[in-house]
């Protein structure tokens, strides 16, 4: 197995180089100039602003030669310093991207490992009993379709105001600060709720579907066949059938674990939760090169991190893999 980790590993460290430069490069070609954002807060006082100018282009670096700029990033980065927010100065990107990925990670983690669990368990059954299968099947189609931004929208519209059972803005009231305390915990619940569930619902969709389709699949496959055939309990032929099945969800759920880091963009901006999609999206409004790189530089950490954990699943759970490179079976 040394020779399989060694390749990946290899790969992946080539592509984590690739991605990050391609993070650093895009920001830089965006039309416009992020220091004129910042010191248009100036605008009154023309004169000072001219000299705030200067000064914090220089202070940015961006006064440098674009090669002498790429090169100050990767000292920096293996430093840890991933540089100054621009568009909440003089904040550091990291504290920024620290005070926002728990929120991500708090309403996204449960989300998607609830929904896969639950939409495997129900596509897995329906897969067995065509009654469910008929009636499910075309709300699981439907939930699927639906866009993240209209869920949001209406839930946001029925449950919060119209039953005014939720608020329906931040992750806690403004009135109130970050700590430890029941008040605290049952406001911030309040305001998870919602969120929640317009991502719990969408995905639902497709994890049901995709499983229901994948058991369909293996029972018809030959060796299923060959099995009955011997006289083998059809509770044992499930049983493979399903393990066969849920490879490929495994891999879809590492893969959404991966990019849980991005948070969800339109969840975030529909209910003003304060993860890191949203902080990406008033970053890329402000034209913040070091926040935006910043958070992108998070979710490509994030996507390899769940390729490589595929990697490792996938050579546990299936024996073809180990074959093929260390001769074990």
């Amino acid at each position: 197995m040394k020779k399989y980790l060694r390749m990946k590993i290899l790969v992946y460290l080539l592509t984590f180089v690739f991605a990050v430069t391609i993070d650093w490069l895009i920001p830089r070609l965006m039309p416009g100039n992020p220091i004129l954002v910042l010191v248009s807060r100036f605008a009154t006082l023309p004169e000072s602003a001219k000299v705030v100018y200067s000064y914090l282009t220089k202070a940015f670096g961006l006064d440098l030669p674009m090669w002498k700029q790429y090169i100050n990033f990767w000292i920096a980065f293996f430093k840890g310093d991933l540089g100054i927010s621009i568009y909440l100065y003089p904040k550091p990107v990291l504290d920024v991207l620290k005070s926002a990925l728990p929120y991500s990670l708090g309403i996204l983690i449960p989300s998607i490992l609830a929904s896969w669990f639950v939409g495997n368990t129900l596509g897995a059954v329906a897969a067995r009993r065509k009654r469910l299968d008929s009636v499910m099947l075309p709300i699981m189609y439907f939930i699927t379709g639906a866009p993240y931004l209209w869920l949001g929208i209406l839930l946001a519209y029925f449950f919060g105001v119209v039953l005014r059972w939720f608020p329906i803005a931040g992750a806690y009231s403004f009135a109130l600060r970050p700590h430890l305390s029941w008040l605290f915990i049952s406001d911030y619940l309040k305001h998870w709720i919602l969120p929640f569930l317009s991502l719990f619902i969408v995905q639902l969709g497709g994890w049901a579907i995709g499983m229901r389709n994948m058991v369909i699949y293996e029972l018809e496959a030959n060796y299923v066949r060959y099995l009955e055939t011997l006289g083998v309990g059809r509770k044992l032929i499930r049983k493979y059938a399903f393990r066969n099945a849920i490879l490929p969800q495994v891999t879809g759920l590492a893969l959404q674990l991966g990019t849980v880091i991005a948070g969800q963009v339109t969840t975030e901006v529909v209910f003003s939760y304060p993860g890191i999609g949203y902080i990406l999206t008033q970053a890329i409004l402000n034209q913040d090169y070091f926040l935006i790189q910043g958070c992108f530089l998070f979710i490509i950490i994030g996507v390899l991190i769940a390729n490589f954990t595929v990697d490792l699943v996938y050579m546990a759970l299936d024996p073809r893999i180990r074959y093929s490179y260390g001769g074990e079976i």
